[in-house]
């Protein structure tokens, strides 16, 4: 699989943000941000994001967090894989500088590539 972060590895539709707010597999929190996590069965997964006027003011702050999102889970998507994930974010993550955000979400996604997912990528666990 390549570390591209191409349309099929985003939440695109209503429908699939719908799918994980509805019925999530899990939550993990963190500080001033959210993730919920369901299992979509496929080979890669996928990310949302919900970052909102209220809790980050400024557009450039809201597309510097979602650049740093991105490139960590572009990074860290061979351990995902079978997820789909929506990060919300919270009051104050616009105060954390972006190397601070980079090893925040790096140990975000270590904690959920610790959670076991039915993935379809190990053909011994479809027996």
């Amino acid at each position: 699989m390549s570390r591209d972060f191409g349309r099929d590895k985003r939440l695109l539709t209503p429908s699939q943000f719908k799918a994980v707010f509805d019925s999530p597999s899990g939550k993990l929190p963190g500080r001033n941000v959210l993730l919920l996590v369901r299992e979509n069965g496929l080979p890669h997964p996928r990310l949302g994001l919900v970052i909102g006027k209220k809790s980050v003011k400024l557009a450039v702050e809201r597309n510097r967090i979602k650049r740093q999102l991105r490139e960590t889970f572009r990074l860290h998507q061979l351990d995902l894989t079978g997820w789909d994930i929506v990060v919300i974010a919270r009051k104050g993550l616009a105060d954390q500088e972006s190397a601070e955000l980079a090893r925040h979400f790096s140990k975000l996604w270590k904690r959920l590539s610790r959670t076991p997912s039915i993935a379809p990528s190990d053909p011994r666990s479809q027996v």
